[in-house]
C-alpha cells in the first residue's frame, strides 16, 4: 500500500483537504464522521525519523470542491480555506515540530491534512483585515492574491516619476550652468539660462567671431554702403579676410567647415539686410569654387587660391565688366544729347563721366524719390566735374521727358524674361519714356543675370521701412501720419525694387555686348557655361 495515498475512512468518503485519487463516489452521510477521523490521524504517532506523517506526502495540495455537496457541515468557503491553509498557527503542532528539528528541517511546509482537521472552526472564520496581517507577518502570498492597481493608479504612479525625473533635470543644469551650489535658487537659474540663450539666438556666430563681416553688415544696415556692385564687393572683401585668417579645425575637411563658415556669415548679412541677386551669384561662385579645391592642395595652398578667385571675381566680372560697358554706351552719347538717368548708378556715372572727359557736349537729368534721394549724391559730383544737370523728382517727369533723347538706366539684376529689376520707380521712367518713342538703354553686368522669371513686383521683392515714407525731410507741420501704427486699417508700403518689363527696354549693354531682351537667355548660358569652367 503506498503510504502517499490518503486513508479512506469507512464510510467511503474523502477528506475535503485531499484529493482523491480513483473513482470513488463520496457518502453523503460521511461528513459526520469526518471530525473523528481527523483526529485520530492527528493523534496517529510519525515515523521514528522525523518524517512527516503519512497524510503530508500528499502529492497535490489543493483547496475543496466549491460544490456545497462535498464539503463537511460547518466547513469554511474555500477563498477562506486557502488562506487559512497558508497562514501560520503558533499553537499549531507543526510549529513545535519544527522547533525540535534542527536548522536544515525547519524550512517552510503545508500543513498536512490531520493539522488542518484540528484547526477550530471559528478561527477559520476571521474577517479579511486579521487574514491580511496574518500574511504580512511571514506568510508568503501567491501572485494570484496580490491586488493588481487600477489604470488611475498607475497613471498617477507615472507622472508623479516624470516630475520626479523632471526636477531632478532641472535641478542639475541649473547648478551646472550658474555654477552654484545646489541650494540656489532653481528659478533665478533657469531665467539667466533663457537669458543667455537668447542673447546668443540674436546676435549671430559671425559678429563674435569676425570682425570684418560685423562692419560689412552694419555699414548694410545703416546705408552707408549701397548699390548692387559696392555691397557685392564689400561682401568679398569680407569673404577674403575671413579666408585669410581662417585655420582648418582638427578631424574637420577645409571644404566642408570653411563652406559653413561662409553659410554662417551669409546669414548674418541677411539679418542685416537681405540679399541682392547679384550678391547670391557672387556666393554661389565662391562655394563652388571651394567644393572644387583639390584634396592635394595643402591648406595654405587652398586658402591662397581661393583669395585669388576672389580677386580675379571682382576684377573680371565687376571692374572690367564696367569699362567694357562704359566702351559701349559711350558710342549711343554725342553730341548736344540731353540724357535722362534715374537714381544714382555707378556705371552710368561713369558712363558719363568718360563721355565728358571725351568731350562731348551734353546735358544730363537727374531723376530722384523719396524717401532714399539717392540721385542727389550723383547731382552733386557731377557738377563737381563740371557736367550740365538738372534735377527733379519723379513726379515731374512726363513734363521733362519731352526734352529727353536718351535714357540711361541701371539695374540690380536682369531676369531671364528679359525684366528689369531695379530701384523703385523705374518702371515709370521707362514707361513714360516708351510712350513718347525715347530709347530707354540699362547698363547691366553679366553676373547680375538670373535665370529666375518674375512678371511683377509684387511677388518678391524687399520691404523698406515704413515710418521713412511716412514723414518728410524738413517739413515738421506734414505729420498727417505721425501715429499710423495705431490705425488698424491703414498700411505704409515701401518697396525697394520693382521689375520693368521687357517691352519698355529699346537695349541691354553688358559685358558681353549690346543686346535686346530677348536675347538674355543667351547671356544667361554663357555666364553658367562659363562658371563651369572658371
Amino acid at each position: 500500500m503506498d503510504l502517499r495515498r490518503p486513508p479512506r475512512s469507512t464510510s467511503g468518503g474523502v477528506e475535503p483537504k485531499i484529493r482523491q485519487v480513483g473513482f470513488v463516489t463520496p457518502d453523503v452521510s460521511g461528513p459526520s464522521e469526518l471530525p473523528a477521523v481527523a483526529a485520530a490521524a492527528a493523534l496517529q504517532p510519525g515515523p521514528a525519523d522525523g518524517s512527516p506523517p503519512a497524510s503530508d506526502l500528499s502529492p497535490v495540495m489543493i483547496p475543496p470542491p466549491r460544490h456545497a455537496d462535498h464539503l463537511s457541515p460547518g466547513s469554511p468557503p474555500a477563498s477562506e480555506a486557502i488562506l487559512a491553509s497558508s497562514a501560520p498557527q503558533p499553537s499549531s503542532m507543526r510549529f513545535d515540530a519544527a522547533s525540535e528539528l534542527g536548522d536544515d528541517d525547519s524550512r517552510s511546509m503545508a500543513p498536512s491534512a490531520g493539522e488542518l482537521g484540528m484547526l477550530p472552526l471559528p478561527d477559520c472564520k476571521t474577517n479579511k483585515g486579521d487574514l491580511a496581517d496574518t500574511q504580512n507577518e511571514g506568510a508568503p502570498v501567491s501572485i494570484s492574491q496580490k491586488q493588481k492597481p487600477s489604470k488611475a493608479e498607475r497613471r498617477a504612479i507615472q507622472e508623479a516619476q516624470r516630475a520626479a525625473k523632471a526636477a531632478a533635470k532641472e535641478a542639475g543644469l541649473s547648478g551646472k550652468s550658474t555654477g552654484a551650489p545646489s541650494g540656489a535658487n532653481p528659478a533665478v537659474s533657469k531665467q539667466a539660462k533663457s537669458a543667455k540663450a537668447s542673447q546668443k539666438k540674436d546676435v549671430p556666430p559671425a559678429v563674435s567671431t569676425v570682425t570684418s563681416e560685423k562692419k560689412v553688415g552694419l555699414h548694410y544696415l545703416s546705408g552707408e554702403v549701397s548699390g548692387g556692385n559696392g555691397r557685392c564687393i564689400a561682401m568679398l572683401l569680407s569673404f577674403r579676410e575671413a579666408i585669410k585668417d581662417y585655420s582648418t579645425p582638427p578631424n574637420k575637411t577645409l571644404s566642408r567647415d570653411l563652406t559653413a563658415k561662409i553659410s554662417s556669415y551669409v546669414s548674418f548679412f541677411i539679418e542685416c539686410r537681405p540679399l541682392s541677386i547679384s550678391m547670391g551669384n557672387a556666393i554661389r561662385f565662391l562655394k563652388n569654387r571651394i567644393a572644387k579645391l583639390p584634396l592635394t592642395l595643402s591648406e595654405s595652398e587652398a586658402k591662397a587660391s581661393l583669395q585669388s578667385d576672389i580677386d580675379r571675381f571682382i576684377n573680371e566680372k565687376i571692374v572690367v565688366a564696367d569699362q567694357v560697358i562704359v566702351s559701349h554706351a559711350i558710342t549711343k552719347v554725342r553730341d548736344g544729347d540731353v540724357l535722362l538717368t534715374y537714381g544714382s548708378s555707378s556705371v552710368v556715372e561713369m558712363i558719363l563721366d568718360h563721355a565728358h572727359k571725351l568731350g562731348r557736349k551734353f546735358r544730363v537729368i537727374v531723376v530722384d524719390s523719396r524717401p532714399k534721394l539717392e540721385g542727389q549724391g550723383l547731382l552733386r559730383r557731377l557738377v563737381a566735374k563740371g557736367i550740365n544737370c538738372t534735377y527733379t523728382h519723379i513726379n515731374a517727369v512726363s513734363y521733362i521727358m519731352h526734352e529727353v533723347t536718351r535714357v540711361f538706366l541701371g539695374a540690380s539684376s536682369i531676369l531671364s524674361n528679359g525684366t528689369v529689376y531695379s530701384r523703385v520707380g523705374t518702371a515709370s521712367v521707362a514707361m513714360v519714356a516708351h510712350a513718347l518713342g525715347i530709347p530707354v538703354l540699362v547698363c547691366c553686368e553679366a553676373y547680375k543675370f538670373h535665370e529666375r522669371v518674375q512678371l511683377d513686383s509684387i511677388c518678391a521683392n524687399e520691404l523698406g521701412d515704413p515710418d521713412v515714407i511716412s514723414k518728410v525731410p524738413g517739413r515738421a507741420d506734414l505729420d498727417h501720419l505721425k501715429n499710423w501704427t495705431d490705425k488698424e486699417n491703414l498700411q505704409l508700403l515701401n518697396l525697394t525694387y520693382d521689375a520693368t518689363p521687357s517691352d519698355y527696354v529699346s537695349m541691354i549693354i553688358t559685358d558681353y555686348g549690346m543686346l535686346p531682351p530677348t536675347s538674355v537667355p543667351v547671356i544667361v548660358r554663357e555666364y553658367r557655361k562659363e562658371q563651369l569652367w572658371v
